[in-house]
């Protein structure tokens, strides 16, 4: 692993610290008046999704982690795994949904999925930041019931439930916010 010191650290950078793998999402180089600088950082847990605040001295060595990040696509669901093929290689290989998190909800066939990896393990898998997907189940509009902004559940061909305008009607292809979860526009 490459050592960098605390002063060349950038947002996005992922660290091997001695208690797992954490992602930079947030760091403030501070100089006070008296005293030694120091590095003010917020680090996610790459594998919990928690985040929390770490103080470093500043100019003291931290491990680098490498990530190798392949682009996958998706081909089917066995059980309870998820079946991807290494577009280089056509190697096939079962994922968990708890490797994929929150990705494996906007999942369908033929999709492309960037898998990150860590010695040999996935630690996270990455999608475009919105997805066409079809409404496989919701409710009726009932008629006259047009109140502005008003919305109701929708599922997703994927399972997924999420919250659409009145108008949208099974089979539609809807947009969704990856990040979020969110309706963005009926397609």
């Amino acid at each position: 692993m490459p050592s960098i010191t605390t002063n060349d650290l950038k947002t996005g950078i992922t660290l091997e610290l001695d208690n797992g793998l954490f992602q930079v999402v947030e760091f403030q180089h501070v100089k006070p008046g008296k005293g030694g600088a120091f590095v003010r950082t917020k680090l996610r847990n790459i594998r919990t999704g928690n985040v929390f605040d770490r103080t470093f001295n500043a100019g003291i060595k931290v491990e680098q982690a490498i990530i190798n990040r392949d682009d996958m696509q998706f081909l089917y669901r066995d059980a309870d795994d998820y079946v991807f093929m290494n577009n280089d290689t056509y190697e096939q290989m079962n994922v968990t949904s708890a490797a994929l998190g929150e990705v494996a909800d906007y999942l369908v066939e033929g999709m492309t999925a960037q898998l990150g990896f860590f010695n040999g393990e996935i630690i996270g898998a990455e999608i475009a930041a919105s997805v066409e997907l079809t409404i496989a189940d919701t409710e009726p509009g009932v008629q006259g019931d047009r109140v502005s902004g008003a919305r109701k559940p929708a599922t997703l061909e994927t399972g997924k439930v999420i919250q659409v305008p009145l108008f949208v009607e099974i089979g539609d292809k809807v947009r969704v916010d990856t990040r979020s979860g969110e309706y963005m526009t009926r397609v």
